[in-house]
């Protein structure tokens, strides 16, 4: 099943973890810590409120400076002659900005599709080998030829959270976690490496 397709048939639950995840990867990239988000894994686990929820997202908003920074700091990704890392983080923004704070089943939806097509698009910036698809937008349903390293890995990672979910039900989420831990690891190794070679 593409990850089109498992976006669309997740629950409200599978689609915040998704989307969590994805933002959960990029967080080198917004200069959090591998902690920063545990309030909102911790609240999905315990399947807190929708009250609780969003007083914990705002939370995390104010320690990534994530309230309307996004439209400060430059408008739409691809816009302008900001570099790929300028652009990744800029993308990593925008998916914490856009995060809903009543997690109804269509906001949830909306948001884990584009935290979905952010990540892949961050991935795609910041990896040193050219992914040689047209479009991540092709990626995502299932048109895999060609494609980048880095890339490929966050597509696989994103398919795994997805069917952990719905496979296990509240009890995907550790290793869902877990598959995310793994993944922001490997993104900080690579923004630490193109920092290095800037220096």
């Amino acid at each position: 099943m593409s990850l089109v397709e498992l976006i669309g048939q997740a629950d409200e639950r599978g689609l915040a973890v998704s989307g969590l995840a994805c933002l959960d990867r990029c967080v080198p990239l917004l200069g959090g810590d591998d902690e920063i988000l545990r309030p909102l894994w911790a609240g999905l686990a315990e399947d807190a409120g929708v009250a609780e929820w969003g007083e914990r997202l705002e939370q995390v908003r104010g320690k990534l400076g994530g309230d309307g920074e996004f439209e400060a700091a430059g408008g739409e990704p691809g816009q302008g002659s900001a570099s790929g890392e300028d652009e990744a983080v800029l993308l990593a923004r925008r998916m914490l900005a856009a995060a809903p704070v009543d997690r109804s089943a269509a906001g949830m939806r909306a948001w884990a599709d584009a935290c979905s097509v952010a990540a892949l698009r961050i991935h795609r910036l910041l990896d040193p080998l050219k992914d040689a698809g047209d479009s991540v937008d092709a990626r995502r349903e299932g048109r895999t030829e060609g494609m980048s390293p880095l890339v490929a890995a966050e597509l696989r990672r994103q398919i795994t959270v997805l069917e952990l979910l719905a496979g296990h039900g509240p009890a995907g989420l550790r290793p869902a976690l877990e598959v995310s831990t793994e993944g922001r690891r490997v993104l900080r190794a690579v923004v630490s490496r193109r920092s290095r070679r800037r220096g």
